[in-house]
């Protein structure tokens, strides 16, 4: 009897584990019918006729992410490129992921490599490098459209990382350092022209200004010599004057003048430490008298003028 009772209990106990379940949140199970597909089973408590019903598929409707394990591929250029990447997706439609492929995560990683090789194919190298966006989106279109009958939606494809040759990595590396050398020296060379461009356009400017200067200098003493001539040629009319006058001392005055410039700039000489005068002292003398009896003449003509004030 304890072990009928045994038996029963525990056929019991199998009876309501086969006809309750209890769907976890971000699940779906599907029921089959005699092992026919009939419904899918959302989160929740659920009862079924044991036997009859069971649970066939317990489907992940969260989204997942599968990891594409790298693979040598051959670009447009014949290099070859180690690529690997992920793929976010998630499952739509419960039944068709369970019976519409047999292994869904396999499948789609053997799409998504698949398809990889053909987009990075029809690129050479230096696009394949820089066009990863484009890639991607590429990728995501034709994967996508591809598993739509599975039941899944898949809605990112990001490529992780693209690795050339180790050959064609250091090739790169000196041609990138080549062409900043030489942005470097056409920048530098650029620089040189600009400097000598505006030291140039400096001496230029000063020449013009030195020359103008120059001109400046050259208006004010020709306008300076034209006004001594003036002076000068004022001064010898006047002593021409007087002499027609019959001033005879006007003559002295004039003629000692001059004598007595010439001799200072005589004196004036660097190279003279000693100066002879061959000349009679007494016609210097003489032309001082000249000049002494003009002042007079002057003094004598304007002082009725004064007595008249």
């Amino acid at each position: 009897m304890t072990i009928l009772y045994f038996a029963l209990l525990f056929f019991a106990l199998m009876f309501l584990y086969k006809a309750v379940r209890m769907v976890p949140q971000g699940f779906q199970w599907t029921v089959e019918h005699f092992g026919k597909f009939t419904r899918s089973l959302q989160p929740g408590l659920h009862f079924l006729i044991p036997i009859v019903q069971d649970i066939g598929r317990k489907v992940n409707m969260m989204e997942q992410v599968l990891e594409i394990p790298s693979q040598d591929v051959i670009t447009k250029d014949n290099a070859v490129v180690k690529v690997d990447g992920v793929v976010f997706f998630q499952v739509l439609d419960a039944a068709k992921a369970a019976y519409e492929v047999s292994d869904l995560q396999q499948a789609t990683i053997a799409l998504v490599m698949t398809n990889i090789r053909t987009a990075i194919g029809s690129m050479d190298l230096d696009e394949s490098l820089s066009k990863r966006d484009e890639i991607n989106a590429k990728l995501l279109n034709v994967v996508d459209q591809a598993t739509h009958p599975w039941g899944i939606k898949v809605n990112r494809i990001e490529l992780k990382d693209i690795q050339p040759p180790r050959d064609l990595v250091d090739s790169m590396a000196r041609q990138m350092k080549a062409e900043r050398e030489k942005r470097a020296n056409i920048l530098e060379a650029e620089g040189h022209r600009q400097a000598e461009i505006l030291r140039a356009e400096g001496e230029k400017q000063g020449a013009i200004l030195e020359a103008e200067g120059k001109k400046e200098a050259a208006f004010r003493e020709a306008e300076a010599r034209e006004r001594l001539a003036e002076a000068e040629a004022k001064a010898t009319q006047l002593v021409s004057t007087a002499i027609a006058q019959g001033d005879v001392q006007a003559i002295n005055y004039f003629v000692a003048q001059k004598y007595v410039e010439a001799l200072g700039k005589f004196a004036d000489s660097p190279n003279q430490k000693l100066m002879i005068l061959p000349t009679e002292v007494t016609g210097v003398m003489g032309s001082i008298a000249g000049i002494a009896e003009l002042a007079k003449a002057s003094m004598d003509k304007s002082s009725p003028a004064d007595k008249a004030r």
